[in-house]
């Protein structure tokens, strides 16, 4: 079982690719960072558990239900005061970027206490702990719950995998110290999903993407600096408009490195959670025993599909993977 442990947000796109509040509607999706990969890994065989927050009304049951249709464990999810945690999208088009608008201040999770959670009991039956920096992001509350989470789960020989996920707005939103809060998380996670530029705000040194060479460079400080890290899965990420990337996987370990070539990705139809689906490949290959190169594969590949997908979370399953992999891009019939 892997428990992963965040805010459930509603997300209102404006349809259309139109811009927000150009015609007052809104397309509804259910995300968040962990429950994202929790529905992805899901999708993929594994059984998976949501520890998080939601109001006791339609919007927070809605969203529950909405992650036990994909066969995710709710039964941690609590009901609390508070709101349900929105966020907004205007996709992009041509060369003009997407942009995200948060209204999640107060939300039932948001607010909890670091003492509403209860690691002995969430924790039970669990084998790994997926967190993200998007929940220390929210407030003092909620960056010392996840590094309770983090402690407890070490304690019990759990496995930690952490997604820097840095969100500026959210950080400068109250007053945090990213650095220090993320060192703590990072230190105690046997796998990164981050790259050049995390690593940068971890060390407070300046590391560039620019190169193998360079690109090691920080995946060998990070080692250094976190003992306790095995695996850096990371992405890179060229844009080229709002409907064409191209995107590559790269698996850093102490004793090397192994990297995709690059795919091409056009047509998009929704990036969002791209980085959730990538996570979820990666930790599927790595949870089923498969090698460091597998397992790039198997990110990029789950994270080239999740383009093609409205809303946040990868819905693809098994077949789907192996069938891209093998190039099969006709129908299957």
């Amino acid at each position: 079982m892997i428990l992963c442990f965040g805010e459930l947000l509603l997300r209102l796109t404006a349809p259309g690719r139109e811009l927000l509040m150009q015609t007052g509607r809104f397309d509804v999706h259910v995300g968040g960072a962990e429950a994202n990969v929790a529905v992805g890994l899901s999708n993929l065989g594994h059984a998976t558990a949501m520890a998080s927050a939601v109001p006791d009304s339609p919007l927070g049951r809605g969203a529950v239900s909405a992650l036990r249709a994909q066969g995710v464990d709710c039964s941690r999810v609590a009901t609390r005061d508070g709101r349900m945690g929105l966020y907004f999208l205007s996709a992009g088009a041509g060369l003009r970027a997407s942009d995200i608008v948060y209204d999640r201040a107060g939300s039932g999770f948001a607010i909890a206490p670091e003492d509403a959670w209860d690691w002995d009991t969430l924790l039970d039956g669990c084998t790994r702990l997926h967190l993200s920096g998007i929940t220390p992001a929210l407030g003092d509350a909620t960056a010392r719950a996840a590094i309770a989470a983090a402690e407890a789960a070490k304690a019990r020989g759990l496995t930690v995998s952490f997604d820097g996920n840095y969100r500026a707005r959210l950080w400068d939103a109250w007053d945090s110290d990213p650095r220090a809060v993320l060192t703590r998380l990072v230190g105690l996670a046997d796998l990164l999903f981050g790259n050049h530029r995390d690593v940068s705000l971890l060390l407070g040194k300046e590391f560039s993407g620019d190169g193998e060479d360079r690109r090691r460079e920080a995946a060998d400080a990070a080692f250094a600096a976190f003992p306790n890290l095995k695996h850096i899965a990371s992405t890179a990420r060229h844009v080229d408009d709002a409907d064409r990337h191209r995107l590559s996987a790269r698996i850093d370990t102490p004793a090397g490195s192994v990297q995709t070539q690059e795919v091409a990705i056009s047509g998009i139809v929704d990036r969002i959670g791209g980085g959730d689906a990538f996570a979820s490949g990666v930790l599927h290959a790595l949870m089923s025993g498969q090698d460091e190169a597998t397992a790039a594969s198997w990110g990029l590949a789950v994270a080239a599909l999740k383009h093609s997908l409205p809303g946040d979370a990868s819905l693809f399953r098994h077949a789907d993977i192996e069938a891209f992999l093998e190039g099969g891009l006709d129908v299957r019939r």
